[in-house]
């Protein structure tokens, strides 16, 4: 009677959690994976979901049956072991089967997910991704702008010991950069992703984009935002890189693909500005170089 009660407690405790209102999407969202804002990271998100309630599923047969056994075959009631061995081929070629029956149904759209993970073709905009301790370089390389993204002032300031300010007075502590990564709605992104230092790992949930970046090797990933889903949106590196490796977060600005076109060519002219009058000072030195050279030979 006792364990009886027992389980009926647990029953009505598993009932009221199940029904609580912290289970609902909200709640639900902070303890589970997010859907997210790509075709992609939903198709994961369901695949998850789809695979983990069949585990549950399994779990309420395979310990509802112990459970069961447990209570009916206890010494209390007089249970008696017996140590005969009984042979059933039918029950043996069902526990055999039923479950290759359910990981083939499992693997099927598993791997049709992974091989659209896999899928960098049909790309409209190219971008290599560098991890380097502590931050993120990135090149637009069939645009020419190229720039690095650090922790923002803010919080770089707030972390340091004793610095004296309260961490919960800066916005999006240790989740903003000084210059984030801007991709256009609706295009398909390829990230080109390696590392420069050690090994390094991008990542922004609302993707569903986790790539490692090694050095020495190049990795590729793509995500395509939906075109009404414009925005901020917050990643960190998921790979322990060393003593700072929960300062390099990342950040991605997600804008209408009109204002993605006037931020690359305003950035890509700046750029070429900036790099101008290196030019003649490099010429100059050059000539230099060559009337020195000139004495020399004479």
């Amino acid at each position: 009677m006792m364990i009886r009660a027992k389980l009926a407690s647990l029953a009505l405790i598993g009932t009221a959690i199940g029904s609580h209102a912290a289970w609902a999407d909200s709640g639900w969202s902070e303890l589970n994976m997010t859907r997210g804002v790509t075709d992609i990271s939903r198709k994961i998100y369901d695949l998850h979901m789809e695979i983990f309630w069949v585990c549950v599923g399994i779990a309420v047969i395979v310990f509802g049956a112990m459970i069961w056994s447990i209570i009916n075959f206890r010494k209390s009631r007089g249970a008696i072991p017996d140590v005969t061995l009984v042979h059933n081929t039918k029950v043996e070629v069902i526990w055999t089967t039923l479950p290759v029956i359910i990981l083939i149904a499992m693997a099927v759209p598993a791997a049709r997910t992974l091989v659209e993970i896999e899928d960098t073709t049909k790309t409209e905009l190219t971008i290599k991704v560098t991890g380097f301790q502590w931050g993120w370089q990135y090149d637009y390389l069939d645009d020419g702008v190229a720039y690095y993204s650090h922790l923002d002032r803010k919080s770089d300031a707030a972390r340091e010991l004793l610095s004296g300010i309260d961490p919960n007075s800066v916005e999006h502590y240790l989740l903003n950069v000084d210059h984030p990564l801007v991709v256009p709605v609706a295009t398909k992104v390829r990230l080109l992703v390696t590392g420069a230092d050690v090994i390094h790992s991008w990542w922004v949930p609302a993707f569903g984009v986790k790539k490692d970046a090694i050095p020495g090797f190049v990795n590729e990933a793509w995500f395509r935002v939906d075109a009404d889903k414009p925005g901020l949106y917050r990643g960190q590196c998921a790979e322990l890189c060393g003593r700072d490796h929960g300062f390099m977060p990342i950040v991605v600005d997600v804008r209408s693909k009109a204002d993605f076109a006037a931020w690359l060519k305003d950035t890509a002219a700046e750029q070429r500005q900036a790099a101008a009058p290196a030019a003649p000072a490099t010429a100059a030195a050059g000539s230099t170089a060559s009337l020195a050279a000139a004495a020399t030979a004479h």
